[in-house]
């Protein structure tokens, strides 16, 4: 039977969970400053010390309480991957909340519910969130005695819904600056992982690394371990921008081992998705498919819908059958549909012919200008007419599929030279046309709240 609560003759029902945490709130201390009693503690006259009766009560507890403790309630369920239940405590903590005293806390709700909104496509459900955070933050400009750090951090926050990352990163900014002035570490820790996450979004990929080092050695000292799965997350996701595959795969496997740890399971499924796009953009496509179809195994599909949906179009793009080749350039490979996977790095020359052809199907290049523009030199027929005969020969074996007719698949001659077949669908290394990671609200699930 549900447990009711009275505040201002008014009953509320409280979940188990509730109950358990408003009796914890500030574990070992009481309202005067004593220790909390056990459930079956009495006192020396034999009558129960434990506050709260099996189905209804009334105590000295205010909405305030009632509102932090539901928010508390939802991070537990959003750390364990139950969106639905996260939702609902999260709008049960904003019905009790009072904006003259919560609104903090109100924009923390909002922003895990947006989350949320975003992560199960739900738009227009996420941009009416969003419109209350900016109506809190406008009211809090207006009665705040003075602007803290606090005030400006949330306020990057909600620049960052509307996409207005500049203005985002001039708040954040502004928050460090405050945070340190006001000795809040652990909101410093925020900033700084704000400032790493706003430069992503930007597409600073160096800006990010400095702001995440400077977290990290924080986090050395603050202890702050809830930020550790984000932080990991995003020296992964940044890693994985610079092409430095293996530097990515360690973070997300030290994000999955802390998060493992911690028992939080709601990034599970992005540390997947995030490790099969490093494969893929290596060119591991074999591997990038078993860790995209492991990612689909591995979460609700019905809750989890935006990260479904990122994950079957990645699928899509890697088992394109309709491309004949790819060609990645950074790691000195193509794939070929029918051959697979043709390693270039010792071939240096090949993969400078196989590049400037395929770059411009259809037109063709003489002797002169393969002299030119291959081998920087000027044409001699004593040098390169058997070089450059030789050259592309070798290539043609190692890229043409056998075929019984003899016909050149990919690099054709011609009367004016070599070119390479305009039929022939190919497709550039860095030229995904995978999943669009693009988030309602520029956050995802492990974006800073």
């Amino acid at each position: 039977m549900p447990t009711k609560i009275e505040i201002s003759g008014q009953s509320y029902k409280l979940d188990d969970s509730a109950v358990i945490f408003l009796n914890t709130l500030n574990e070992n201390q009481g309202h005067n400053g004593q220790k909390s009693p056990q459930k079956n503690e009495k006192s020396e006259n034999g009558q129960p010390l434990w506050p709260f009766e099996e189905s209804e009560f009334k105590a000295q507890i205010s909405k305030t309480d009632l509102a932090r403790a539901n928010y508390q309630i939802g991070k537990l369920y959003y750390d364990k991957a139950d969106l639905e239940k996260a939702e609902s405590a999260f709008l049960n903590s904003l019905g009790l909340a009072d904006i003259m005293t919560d609104a903090f806390t109100m924009l923390k709700a909002y922003g895990f519910l947006i989350r949320i909104a975003s992560e199960k496509l739900e738009d227009q459900k996420a941009q009416t969130f969003i419109q209350e955070t900016e109506r809190i933050v406008e009211l809090l400009s207006k009665r705040l005695p003075t602007l803290n750090a606090e005030y400006f951090y949330n306020q990057g926050v909600v620049f960052n819904y509307s996409g207005k990352f500049e203005d985002a990163k001039q708040s954040f900014e502004l928050a460090h600056k405050h945070a340190n002035l006001e000795n809040d570490p652990e909101l410093l820790s925020k900033c700084l992982l704000s400032l790493a996450t706003n430069a992503y979004y930007r597409k600073d990929f160096e800006v990010s690394l400095k702001y995440l080092d400077q977290l990290n050695d924080l986090l050395k000292i603050l202890k702050k371990f809830y930020l550790n799965g984000a932080m990991y997350t995003y020296y992964a996701k940044v890693y994985t921008e610079l092409n430095l595959s293996e530097k990515a795969l360690s973070y997300y496997k030290l994000a999955n081992e802390y998060l493992q740890s911690k028992k939080c399971w709601n990034l599970y499924g992005y540390i997947l998705y995030g490790k099969g796009k490093v494969f893929k953009r290596a060119g591991n496509f074999e591997q990038a498919l078993h860790t995209f179809h492991l990612t689909l195994e591995s979460i609700d599909k019905n809750l989890f819908k935006r990260l479904t949906k990122l994950v079957h179009s990645e699928i899509s793009d890697v088992t394109d059958s309709s491309v004949d080749l790819f060609l990645d350039r950074t790691n000195r490979k193509i794939v070929e549909k029918t051959l697979g996977t043709i390693d270039f790095k010792h071939r240096f020359v090949l993969l400078e012919i196989l590049f400037l052809l395929s770059k411009n199907p259809g037109v063709y290049y003489d002797k002169e200008q393969l002299a030119k523009m291959i081998w920087r030199d000027e044409y001699n027929p004593l040098i390169h007419d058997k070089l450059i005969y030789t050259s592309v020969s070798r290539l043609r074996k190692l890229i043409e599929p056998s075929e019984k007719d003899h016909r050149r698949k990919y690099i054709i001659r011609g009367k004016d030279g070599y070119t390479f077949n305009p039929l022939a669908k190919i497709r550039f290394h860095m030229e995904s046309k995978g999943g669009d990671d693009t988030t309602i609200a520029n956050v995802d699930l492990s974006s800073p709240v």
